[in-house]
């Protein structure tokens, strides 16, 4: 049952919670295989082929599945290999991710965003709980958090409840405190469930709850409708 009375602190998702994540990634994308067609004009050319780009990518998921919590790592190989496989310059691949990276913190908020987030950061410690690799200071909203934790420096990602844990540490109250919000089904509200926090899905599309007979505490279509609950 959900108990607002026990909430001292809030932890927050970010891609598809704050912001719609996969315009973000194309634009990323998109400003990186410019970059390659400057730089790498070899590598631009064989990315443009969506299969190999795919294989490419998998490979290295694949191959590296123990460091699947880091993105950024994740993201730096596979355009290293791109490079590599094109006949380029494999030490292109650092400053190529700093343009995808750059590009990648240019978001565009849900309209709900910024009023929520300021609401609930003059009554709760923040902290953004993220399995990606955006960051709320180069986003723009870092004065909102108390705090972050991201899976790429905590080593593991949700639903691990370790990296839950580590959020209610960071906040300074206990698990049962704290109220996670998310979009994702399993990574959010099973892993805050799991580490005993209370926890929120963030529903915008209306999908059907897919875990019975587990269930969040608290089902909402919009950060606001958070906001109405919580007051």
């Amino acid at each position: 049952m959900f108990n607002p009375s026990r909430i001292r602190a809030i932890t927050l998702d970010l891609d598809d919670t704050l912001w719609p994540v996969m315009p973000t990634i194309e634009r990323a994308e998109a400003a990186l295989q410019a970059w390659l067609v400057q730089h790498a004009p070899a590598t631009a050319t064989l990315l443009e082929d969506a299969e190999r780009r795919r294989a490419i990518r998998a490979a290295v998921n694949h191959e590296l599945a123990q460091h699947a919590h880091d993105l950024t790592l994740l993201r730096r190989e596979a355009i290293r290999r791109a490079l590599a496989q094109a006949g380029d310059d494999e030490a292109l691949a650092a400053p190529a991710f700093d343009v995808f990276f750059a590009e990648r913190q240019r978001v565009t908020l849900y309209h709900d965003a910024l009023p929520t987030l300021q609401w609930l950061s003059a009554r709760f410690p923040v902290v953004a709980l993220s399995n990606g690799n955006a960051d709320v200071e180069l986003v723009g909203l870092g004065a909102y958090f108390h705090g972050r934790v991201a899976a790429r420096e905590c080593g593991v990602s949700k639903p691990d409840r370790r990296i839950f844990l580590a959020a209610a540490d960071c906040a300074g109250v206990p698990p049962e405190a704290v109220l996670h919000v998310g979009d994702d089904p399993g990574h959010d509200v099973l892993g805050a469930l799991g580490a005993g926090m209370q926890a929120v899905w963030l529903n915008r599309a209306g999908a059907p709850w897919p875990h019975e007979p587990h269930r969040p505490h608290l089902e909402c279509d919009t950060l606001l409708r958070l906001r109405q609950v919580l007051a």
